[in-house]
């Protein structure tokens, strides 16, 4: 039983963190999608780019070009979050 306690003591911090850090990534995940909704939208349905599958390169190509049309309505960390985001999701 003393030895199950300890593994217990071991553990515990291990998988909390793992829990803890698998929130965050999750909660970045969601920042990005919020993010990408609220500025893609500016412009046109985000069911456009949706529904397709592009390369980060061509991601990067039509982020940067929606930008120059969006002017300062989008920052360059956001079109960097942006094509991250789209490559993860709609990536080929």
């Amino acid at each position: 039983m003393r030895s199950l306690l300890k593994m217990g003591l071991f553990f515990f911090p291990l998988v909390a963190f793992g829990l803890i850090q698998g929130a965050d990534i999750r909660a970045v995940e969601s920042d990005a999608q919020a993010l990408f909704e609220k500025r893609c939208s500016l412009c046109h349905p985000t069911s456009r780019p949706l529904s397709k599958n592009k390369s980060g390169d061509e991601w990067r190509q039509t982020v940067t070009r929606m930008k120059n049309y969006a002017g300062d309505r989008i920052s360059d960390e956001e079109v960097e979050i942006i094509i991250d985001y789209l490559t993860e999701i709609r990536g080929k």
